[in-house]
């Protein structure tokens, strides 16, 4: 690997520590930092929107402000780079526990990024998640 592609390959691992981060704090205006502005994003296998950076913004708040214990943890992405460009593919694992329960909600599955290096860093300009499991405790 030439020095290049390893720091691309530690920033893409940045940008979806990130991300989860964001998911966790409910940081919502920090979207910013993962998406371009015109990403798509589509969380329809979770019950979710599939549209724009702002739609996705608005339904990340609105779905998950009920479970106010998140945590979610994103593991080592295969990274498939094109020019300026790089498919990933990370697998996911979420803990939602909602305000009032004691009990929990688990899932897990892939997310399918198309990235873009942009003058400000990777972003991902399309997300595509893709649910494997979900189970209440």
């Amino acid at each position: 690997m030439r020095e290049r592609e390893i720091a691309d390959r530690l920033e893409i691992g940045d940008l979806l520590a990130r991300y989860a981060h964001i998911l966790d704090r409910g940081d919502w205006a920090r979207l910013d930092l993962v998406f371009t502005a015109d990403a798509v994003i589509d969380y329809t296998a979770v019950g979710g929107v599939r549209g724009d950076r702002e739609e996705a913004r608005r339904w990340l708040a609105e779905t998950l402000s009920p479970w106010p214990g998140r945590h979610h943890l994103i593991g080592l992405p295969v990274v498939r780079f094109e020019g300026d460009e790089a498919e990933v593919t990370a697998p996911y694992t979420g803990t939602l526990i909602p305000r009032g329960s004691a009990g929990l909600v688990r899932g897990g599955g892939w997310l399918h990024h198309r990235m873009v290096r942009t003058p400000y860093g990777w972003r991902s300009g399309e997300l595509v998640e893709e649910r494997a499991w979900r189970v209440p405790d």
